[in-house]
């Protein structure tokens, strides 16, 4: 029990003790805060007048820069208000320097207008003179001079005009010869004459009624499904193939040789070997037309363009083949593009190109040259060649590649033996170029000479002189250009003859 009572009093002797013990030390640690927290608050007023001084010490500095900088551009605006001053007392002096010219030169041209009233009397006094003198008015001597004048250089006016034209013409033919014989001797093509019939050689006489058949019935088989028009005459071993589509020609010869090899020519072999010639000759078209782009260097065509190449094979005109002139006009066309600065490729495109509406023109409605433009635009074929084979037979064309095409066209196509009209054509042509000249005023007689290539005019002496036949035969050369299509060049020959008869009796 005691030890119990001791362990309590111990207890509660060491709980008081510590108390007392916790209580002082918090004190101590208070009175410490105390004193950091004053240390620390004067430290911070020290250092608030601190700055405040340097802050004082700057701004006295800044307004004396200030002061200073404002005395600086002071004295600029003061040199320059004096610059000012003397530019402005520099001005009136100039102005007043004007002033002065200007009343003396005001004073000059008084003068003058009096010196040119005084002269314009004098003047009028001689001209009058001079009119009673030679008895004529100033417009009656001026039209006499005038005239005179007019008879003494017409002559020489016209002899030297001619030197002129002659020179000029001779420069340029010179050229214009160089550069067409130029290019004409790097190309050559064959020029095929074809016509509307095809000759085909039989192996024997008798092999003409196996083609007839019984009752016709062959060759009216055949004749349906070619649409070509089978002759057979006296002439020995040999019918003709006649039909305006040579494509249609061929087709029928092809047919004709299949049907004599194999034997047997009857109405159903005569279909077979019809639909095998079609095909055949599709792979033809398109081997044709593959090699030809190939030889020309034309990549990138659509397969149905190539076949339509092709079909240009079988296609003439005027004689002419139009694949082999294709072919020739884009090589021409290359060759005059690399003389004149041109690119070569591109027109050499275009020139083979120009005419490739011919290769549909019996089958399609419209122009060989509004064909040729939608099948070149159908197949995406740039827009200059596509131009080129629209407007390659217009007067004036807008593209220079255009012009360019249209040389090398008449190049190949005035070769001699290139192209050949027939008897009908041949004479309508001669009758309008005689035609053509003869509407001029003072023509007399025209003759179309030399195949079409001369016309020969007679003008009557007393409506036309020697300077207006020269200027006729301008005149008449480019109504021509302009209004006829022809190959080369014509040449305008005016003839004015004055004959004198007197007779002595």
């Amino acid at each position: 029990m005691i030890e119990i009572i001791i362990a309590a009093v111990s207890i509660i002797v060491g709980s008081v003790g510590g108390y007392f013990w916790r209580k002082n030390t918090a004190q101590a640690n208070a009175n410490s805060i105390e004193a950091v927290a004053e240390n620390r608050l004067i430290e911070a007023k020290n250092k608030e007048k601190d700055l405040l001084l340097k802050a004082k010490e700057q701004a006295i500095k800044i307004i004396d820069d200030a002061k200073k900088e404002e005395e600086v551009r002071r004295k600029d605006i003061e040199k320059m208000r004096t610059r000012i001053e003397d530019r402005e007392s520099m001005f009136d002096k100039k102005i007043s320097e004007f002033d002065s010219r200007k009343t003396k030169l005001e004073e000059k041209v008084k003068e003058i207008q009096e010196i040119k009233v005084r002269v314009d009397e004098v003047k009028e006094k001689a001209q009058k003179q001079l009119e009673i003198v030679s008895r004529y008015s100033k417009e009656e001597a001026k039209e006499k001079l005038i005239e005179q004048v007019e008879q003494e250089s017409k002559e020489d006016l016209l002899h030297h005009t001619l030197k002129l034209d002659k020179k000029t013409r001779e420069e340029v033919e010179e050229k214009a010869k160089s550069l067409v014989i130029g290019a004409m001797q790097r190309t050559a093509c064959n020029h095929a004459a074809e016509t509307t019939g095809t000759m085909f050689q039989l192996p024997s006489e008798e092999m003409k009624g196996r083609i007839i058949g019984k009752e016709g019935r062959n060759i009216k088989t055949i004749e349906k499904m070619t649409g070509c028009e089978l002759i057979i005459d006296e002439t020995p071993e040999m019918l003709i193939i006649s039909s305006f589509s040579p494509i249609r020609r061929r087709v029928c010869q092809l047919t004709l040789e299949r049907l004599i090899t194999d034997g047997r020519i009857q109405p159903a072999k005569i279909e077979e070997y019809i639909d095998n010639a079609k095909k055949e000759l599709a792979i033809d078209l398109r081997k044709t037309g593959e090699e030809t782009l190939h030889k020309m260097g034309i990549i990138g065509i659509d397969p149905k363009l190539v076949s339509i190449v092709g079909r240009l094979k079988y296609r003439t005109s005027y004689g002419q083949n139009v694949l082999n002139h294709c072919t020739e006009v884009g090589y021409l066309s290359a060759l005059l593009a690399e003389e004149v600065g041109m690119d070569p490729a591109k027109a050499k495109k275009a020139g083979f190109f120009h005419d490739i509406g011919k290769a549909i023109d019996h089958e399609t409605q419209g122009s060989h040259t509004e064909i040729g433009h939608t099948i070149l635009k159908k197949f995406n074929v740039d827009d200059d060649t596509a131009e080129v084979a629209l407007t390659h037979h217009d007067t004036n064309p807008p593209l220079l590649l255009t012009k360019l095409c249209m040389a090398a066209d008449a190049i190949s196509a005035s070769r001699v033996g290139a192209r050949r009209d027939t008897f009908e054509q041949y004479v309508a042509r001669l009758e309008e170029l005689e035609s053509t000249a003869k509407d001029f005023p003072g023509v007399d007689k025209v003759y179309a000479i030399q195949a079409g290539r001369e016309v020969r005019i007679f003008v009557n002496p007393k409506d036309i002189d020697d300077y207006q036949s020269y200027t006729l035969a301008k005149d008449i050369a480019r109504k021509i250009e302009s209004e006829l299509q022809y190959p080369g060049e014509i040449k305008v020959n005016v003839i004015r003859e004055n004959r004198t008869i007197e007779y002595a009796r």
